[in-house]
């Protein structure tokens, strides 16, 4: 990562990805945006047990809806789902075991999710894997890469035939700023090449997640697609993954509940799909999905080859 990448993305981060910066901003949210019903309406959001995602599912909780919590740990699972029946008290939530790591198991839940379920109005991609060094799955994939891209290039894709006969279906998925110092690398999506980076290979991935997302709005107009980046949040990936990171910047950062805002607002708001589809949002606005100068933007050409080879992948993994 060049030093001016490095430089402008952690001056924007102190202006725009803070506790402070979400307080101020939030001063202008239209309220009336989020007072709204989801009864009737389903959502899946993965990594729903802890952070942004227990914050959203809680929030579309109170609001009615019917949330799909897709988790890998059944006890973390069971215990969330537990507080959020409690504290929303709606009963429609339900717990689904899955390791997105495990490609297989992806196609598999998707299948049999879709023959147990007629309907799903919005899918919400967000858990996220930050490793610490390379490990690969039992299937050969990286696990990052098999969980932050390949996974949500799978759930979106064999859900769309679900979401495209649901009424208003949106697609939401969870980026990060640290995908504004990543340009698009289609020849290393696995990061078998140089010295790997846990957190450069997050943002990579997270770079390839708003490419998927201007790719599938354009293919299918009928669902609203969108990718956000939540702010610098207090979650558990962050503090276990970047310990000197979370430690130094601990009093500015969000709250999950800050960091799950615009999720919702993606998610329950008639204001959020006024906005073209496959556009970046951060904070209830469309923002820029790169940095001023930063050379971090792809060709279409480049763009469209990065979806076929995770569709020739994603095909290579499906059960017969």
């Amino acid at each position: 990562m060049s030093l001016y990448r490095n430089s402008a993305w952690f001056l924007k981060g102190l202006t725009e990805f803070t506790k402070g910066a979400f307080l101020s901003v939030s001063k202008n949210f239209v309220e009336k945006d989020l007072e709204t019903s989801m009864a009737g309406r389903s959502f899946m959001i993965t990594g729903a047990n802890s952070g942004i995602g227990k914050a959203t599912a809680m929030a579309v909780a109170k609001k009615g809806g019917t949330i799909h919590m897709v988790c890998r740990n059944k006890d973390k699972a069971e215990e969330a789902r537990a507080e959020i029946v409690k504290e929303s008290g709606n009963k429609e939530i339900y717990v689904h075991i899955l390791d997105l790591t495990e490609t297989k198991k992806v196609w598999e839940f998707e299948e049999s999710f879709k023959k147990k379920y007629k309907t799903l109005n919005v899918l919400i991609n967000n858990a996220g894997c930050m490793m610490t060094k390379r490990e690969v799955n039992g299937e050969g994939l990286e696990k990052s890469f098999a969980s932050n891209s390949l996974a949500v290039y799978i759930l979106i894709k064999s859900l769309i035939p679900l979401l495209e006969k649901s009424p208003d279906p949106r697609v939401i998925t969870v980026s990060s700023g640290g995908m504004l110092v990543q340009k698009l690398r289609t020849g290393n999506l696995q990061s078998q090449r140089g010295r790997y980076d846990g957190t450069m290979v997050y943002a990579q991935n997270k770079r390839q997640q708003v490419v998927m997302t201007e790719q599938f709005a354009k293919a299918h107009p009928s669902i609203h697609f969108s990718v956000m980046h939540p702010g610098w949040v207090d979650t558990p990936t962050i503090a276990n993954a970047m310990p000197d990171f979370h430690s130094s910047m601990k009093e500015r950062l969000r709250t999950p509940e800050q960091g799950a805002d615009t999720v919702v607002w993606l998610a329950v708001s008639e204001a959020a799909v006024k906005n073209p589809s496959g556009r970046f949002f951060q904070d209830r606005q469309v923002a820029s999905a790169h940095l001023p100068l930063a050379w971090t933007h792809s060709s279409q050409l480049e763009d469209q080859k990065f979806m076929s080879v995770m569709e020739d992948l994603a095909k290579s993994f499906q059960p017969h």
